[in-house]
């Protein structure tokens, strides 16, 4: 079954588009609970330029996320792409 997004405006904030960020829900390289927070996910993934994505989003339901925030991926999540848990 095919994932429904719904997209927060926040979500584009910094330039991001929905094909940036479903194609880095395609590309997914890593994906957690952000800092312990319930039901608040983030995902590292790739934009459609190959650039590293950090994406924040709840679950609202089966096969459906809403997206809250994307922007390029920050550096202190870097080590996530490698698969390590720490720096």
């Amino acid at each position: 079954m095919e994932l429904e997004f719904v997209f927060r405006d926040t979500a584009f904030k910094h330039g991001f588009t929905e094909e940036d960020i479903r194609h880095a829900f395609e590309t997914c390289c890593y994906i957690g609970l952000y800092q312990d927070r319930t039901n608040v996910i983030l995902l590292l993934g790739f934009d459609i330029n190959a650039n590293p994505v950090e994406i924040l989003y709840n679950e609202i339901g089966d096969n459906r996320v809403n997206v809250f925030h994307a922007m390029h991926c920050q550096n202190k999540f870097y080590h996530l792409f490698e698969g390590r848990e720490t720096p």
